[in-house]
């Protein structure tokens, strides 16, 4: 079985988006610069259907990151603000399983994406996912209150944070609400380019 892990571009500073999101802007004032790194890359670029792209070191991290996820878990909060702009062929190319209060039917995307919404948890949506992936690792892919709550209940495994060079003085904290108790980190891997860098760890558990 795989990891549950973390990959969350994130400022400097510790947000993942800026002050006064909203649906049109979900993040926030300023966030648009956390993911400006992620554009010209070819691994991005051919995970949402278009040609060319830089290959470089970010790119090789990135394509990383995609290649060893076999399901993906997120709030209902990051999929409603990113439906629209996701359309019908949305980049995940796995199953996505959504933590929600709202009975929602299955929803099936275009490119192996689909959509499962459970309401009994993010546990239950963890195991889940689990089962779908296989031996490849789930991500938790957001928003921060649900990657909150899985650091907080131990399960957690591996962390990735690529720090984008801003400071956005306001807006959402990536690990603001852990509970009471210290999560211990050990450095796997540090990656440093001119854009963005790249830090991994894996979260220490007691055996």
């Amino acid at each position: 079985m795989g990891n549950v892990t973390i990959d969350m571009s994130m400022s400097l500073d510790g947000f993942i988006a800026g002050p006064n999101g909203s649906a049109d802007q979900p993040l926030g004032d300023g966030g648009d610069r956390l993911h400006s790194w992620l554009y010209d890359l070819a691994s991005w670029r051919e995970r949402h259907g278009m040609e060319g792209g830089e290959r470089d070191r970010d790119a090789e991290v990135l394509e990383e990151s995609f290649k060893d996820i076999g399901a993906i878990v997120m709030g209902r909060n990051m999929f409603n603000h990113a439906e629209k702009e996701w359309g019908d062929n949305p980049p995940f190319r796995v199953p996505v399983f959504v933590v929600t209060h709202e009975e929602s039917d299955p929803n099936i995307q275009r490119g192996d994406t689909n959509f499962t919404f459970v309401t009994d948890g993010f546990q239950k949506a963890l195991a889940q996912a689990k089962s779908a992936a296989g031996d490849k690792n789930v991500s938790v892919a957001g928003g921060a209150n649900i990657i909150q709550q899985m650091l907080t209940a131990g399960l957690v495994d591996e962390i990735q944070v690529h720090i984008v060079p801003v400071l956005l003085g306001k807006g959402r904290r990536l690990f603001q609400y852990i509970g009471g108790q210290p999560v211990e980190l050990e450095r796997v891997r540090t990656v440093d380019s001119p854009c963005v860098s790249h830090l991994k760890y894996r979260v220490v558990k007691e055996s």
